[in-house]
């Protein structure tokens, strides 16, 4: 019967990579039980991971998927070696007396919290570029009334559902979630609540995990080499180099680093959305619609030019009489346009753009390093390469003969207002 209602929950759910993972969980608990076998352990936990993988292979790198299983197994090392040892001796009077007035419980919720939320951490940051240090103390508030009003008024009114009685559970239910969000508000209202980490790469976040998994799953001294890798890890995380220029893959919108180490954008639209996420990426706390973001842009009907952190300029090119200008002045041109072969700046243009997608420069002693979403010469099932990927676009066009060339535009590059 458990098993079955545990069933009907994941499909009512939607079954999210966290939904999965309960109920496949609850299921290999369940069965240990009616085996006589101990259900709490790493093994169902691994089951777990093991059937959400062969189901859906790229949960893998989802967040969700990592989260979840992240904190599940800080639970479970805590339940299998730190939980043993709390209130080790109820004969005591003062544990008896912490017990009787539900010292025990508060004391684990807590725990609970803080490890689920240390183990989660890494990938907050790492998806989100955040992080909740207050998040125990919202668990401590919130969660004792999920557990004793909203999930059973849940159950009751979907039970009582047909046959009309649901009513007040619902509303009970709605007194709960309203004790929810006001917890939420009040957390993320307190100084400090939010903290934004700038963007990291993958090195790091597989360190952590490494750590991790070696503070929860070894049983000797060794364990404590997990919280090495960690701070190892925390380290390289805070360290890493971030992008000086940024470019959209439609070309659209272009962000580069000044020489105050913020963010400087140049868009010919209105859609925000790219915006905000290169400015949480980068730790910064201003809104995609504030004045500062433009500060030292230049633009005119032609295109858009900034300064560089190190003095160069980078141009947004919109316009093909743009191009004497930005090709003798510029570093970097980002353009739709096709640009004169003998520009001698580096010149990311459309055909790049479409073959690689969103471009991040690191400027290096022989100009800029680019990384690309879509890396060259790599082919994945829900990525494949280019059919022409051997032939690369040039990233910086230069004619050294001195011969003219015709910068007409091309028929197909003209814009409507050309």
């Amino acid at each position: 019967a458990a098993l079955i209602a545990a069933a009907f929950y994941l499909l009512l759910s939607g079954a999210e990579v966290a939904t999965q993972r309960s109920f496949f969980m609850t299921a290999v608990v369940l069965i240990a039980v009616m085996a006589d076998r101990r259900a709490i352990t790493f093994r169902t936990l691994a089951v777990a991971a093991m059937i959400v993988l062969v189901i859906a292979p790229e949960a893998l790198v989802h967040p969700s998927f990592q989260m979840s299983f992240a904190a599940t197994l800080g639970l479970v090392a805590l339940i299998q070696i730190g939980m043993p040892n709390l209130f080790a001796s109820p004969d005591n009077s003062q544990v008896a007396r912490a017990a009787l007035w539900g010292g025990r419980e508060i004391t684990m919720l807590a725990l609970a919290s803080l490890v689920a939320g240390f183990a989660t951490m890494p990938y907050a940051a790492f998806h989100f570029h955040r992080v909740t240090p207050y998040g125990v103390l919202a668990n401590l508030a919130a969660m004792p009334v999920v557990s004793i009003l909203v999930m059973p008024a849940g159950l009751l009114g979907l039970l009582a559902m047909p046959f009309g009685f649901d009513g007040v559970f619902w509303r009970l239910m709605d007194v709960g979630i309203g004790w929810m969000v006001a917890v939420s508000q009040w957390v993320a209202a307190l100084p400090g609540a939010i903290g934004q980490i700038a963007s990291f790469g993958a090195g790091p976040l597989a360190v952590m995990s490494a750590g991790i998994i070696a503070l929860g799953l070894l049983r000797t001294p060794l364990r404590w080499m997990g919280a090495g890798l960690i701070v190892l890890a925390t380290l390289w995380a805070l360290t890493a180099p971030q992008p000086d220029v940024l470019v959209a893959g439609d070309g659209h919108a272009v962000a580069v680093r000044g020489k105050d180490g913020r963010l400087r954008l140049m868009r010919t639209g209105k859609d925000a959305f790219l915006s905000r996420e290169w400015l949480a990426a980068d730790a910064d706390m201003r809104k995609a619609t504030e004045a500062s973001l433009t500060d030292g842009v230049s633009c005119d009907p032609s295109g858009c030019v900034v300064q560089a952190a190190d003095g160069s300029t980078v141009a947004l090119t919109l316009k093909p009489d743009a191009f004497a200008d930005d090709c003798a002045r510029a570093a970097v041109i980002v353009t739709l346009r096709q640009p004169p072969a003998d520009c001698a700046a580096m010149v990311l243009d459309r055909e790049m753009l479409r073959r690689r997608g969103t471009l991040a420069l690191r400027k290096t002693a022989d100009g800029y390093a680019i990384t690309a979403n879509r890396p060259r010469g790599v082919d994945r099932p829900w990525s494949p390469a280019n059919a022409d990927d051997d032939i690369e676009t040039p990233a910086v066009r230069s004619n050294r003969s001195g011969t003219s060339v015709d910068a007409t535009p091309a028929e197909s590059d003209l814009q409507p207002d050309d």
